[in-house]
């Protein structure tokens, strides 16, 4: 089946999967949410991520879910910004802040894949793609 935003289906399976109090997540394989996996490992809001190939040799991404002491899920939300409808871009300057800086927004740039901080460490602007928090 051909998924119109792939980024937003992504999203929605670690949604539903964090609402179901899974340990895991299977998600098809792209770079995009390759990269994006290993941002929100990098920043905690996952344990781990892995690839792995199916007996149908397509190749999926197994994300982790990080759960508290209080068995609360560290991702408290998901939201997709640009949308292949309404695509957004902004310059280095023009880089939303998000409120008392809880949580983060995934930029892609052309350096690559990186969080709001990076992008505003490296004087660079992208579309941004999602926000966690």
């Amino acid at each position: 089946m051909v998924t119109v935003d792939p980024i937003a289906d992504m999203l929605t399976r670690i949604r539903n999967a964090i609402i179901a109090r899974h340990e895991s997540v299977d998600i098809p394989y792209s770079n995009m949410k390759f990269a994006i996996s290993k941002i929100f490992k990098e920043e905690g809001y996952i344990k781990n991520y892995k690839t792995f190939v199916d007996e149908a040799r397509k190749k999926f991404l197994k994300v982790y879910i990080h759960y508290d002491e209080n068995n609360k899920s560290v991702i408290t939300g998901l939201r997709r910004i640009s949308k292949p409808g309404r695509r957004r871009y902004v310059g280095a300057g023009e880089i939303p802040r998000l409120r008392k800086r809880i949580g983060l927004i995934v930029i892609s740039t052309s350096k690559g894949i990186m969080t709001d901080r990076s992008a505003i460490k490296n004087k660079v602007g992208g579309e941004p793609l999602l926000v966690v928090w």
